[in-house]
């Protein structure tokens, strides 16, 4: 039976339809991009990755990935967990290598130092990858900072460096920080400090005392320890995924608005947490005790933090 000629015209028009977009649709599949650096004044390797999601328009921020002591966070870019996150909210995901040029004492991490060059080195690669990538919002788009062990110590320092850069941030389980008291900007930028019951001292208690000093300072911050944990992610990351989500919604600027500075938050509207007696209050009026007590900014960040530091579970 022959079909009639309208029908197959149609159908040809049909298909060059489906030809001309399926460009557009290649280019909103997810994308992957790798940049390979040149050593630097106090790092030898800054690699990166950078990740969009499927069908990705202008990202709304960029969650960087800061693996342990000289390790390569380039596959951290590549994990369900962090993907499925970044497609929720509109994300790009930035995986990062850095190595230290050999020295005595490698534990002590030189590319933590990060106004020595190694900040630096990140910006660039966000400039690059912008202009790679084809979205430009990337060379100036705030960060979210993920970090483990020396992960961690880098995400502090960055925080110090450039805080009007940084939504909110994760110190975790670490041990060699340059800066101790961190300036009123960094303090200001809201962050979970995590250390592990079963760690090395030297590294609770070095965290413990970076909180102290700063808390006591006003910092946005909060300590957790987790029971049971070593020198392990832990839980930390299930609970920096709802910091981050909380603070997207509090610190990015409103829409239509002509400016591109992040929002401040406010200590009052957020929670205090007593390490001593594992229980939380709204700040409000509340006078806080004489001893550090976390900081929290949502009652469901304080109810994760309850349950982190109690080893119950918390919804997600």
């Amino acid at each position: 039976m022959r079909r009639p000629l309208v029908s197959v015209m149609s159908a040809l028009r049909t298909i060059a339809c489906v030809a001309m977009l399926l460009p557009a649709a290649g280019a909103a599949r997810a994308a992957t991009l790798d940049l390979t650096g040149t050593p630097g004044n106090n790092y030898d390797k800054a690699n990166f990755r950078l990740w969009l999601p499927d069908g990705a328009g202008p990202v709304r921020a960029i969650v960087v990935l800061v693996p342990g002591s000289n390790g390569d966070g380039r596959p951290q870019a590549d994990e369900e967990f962090w993907q499925t996150f970044a497609t929720r909210n509109r994300l790009a995901l930035v995986g990062c290598q850095f190595t230290d040029k050999q020295h005595d004492q490698m534990f002590i991490e030189h590319y933590v130092d990060v106004s020595k060059g190694s900040g630096q080195a990140l910006i660039d690669a966000l400039a690059t990858f912008a202009s790679r990538a084809n979205h430009p919002e990337l060379a100036s788009a705030p960060l979210l900072l993920w970090g483990m062990s020396a992960g961690g110590e880098f995400n502090y320092e960055f925080v110090a460096w450039k805080p009007e850069r940084v939504l909110a941030f994760i110190v975790n389980k670490g041990n060699v920080y340059y800066t101790a008291l961190a300036s009123q900007a960094a303090r200001n930028v809201p962050g979970i400090l995590f250390t592990g019951e079963k760690d090395l001292e030297f590294r609770v208690n070095t965290i413990v005392g970076l909180f102290a000093v700063n808390r006591r300072a006003g910092a946005l911050w909060a300590y957790a320890q987790e029971p049971g944990i070593g020198h392990a992610v832990g839980r930390s990351r299930d609970v920096a995924k709802l910091l981050y989500e909380d603070m997207l919604a509090a610190r990015l600027p409103e829409p239509g608005s002509t400016s591109s500075a992040l929002r401040p938050v406010s200590e009052k509207a957020g929670f205090y947490g007593d390490m001593k007696t594992r229980m939380f209050e709204p700040v409000k009026d509340a006078k806080a005790p004489t001893y550090p007590v976390a900081w929290l900014p949502t009652e469901r960040l304080a109810k994760a933090w309850q349950a982190v530091i109690t080893g119950t579970p918390f919804d997600q």
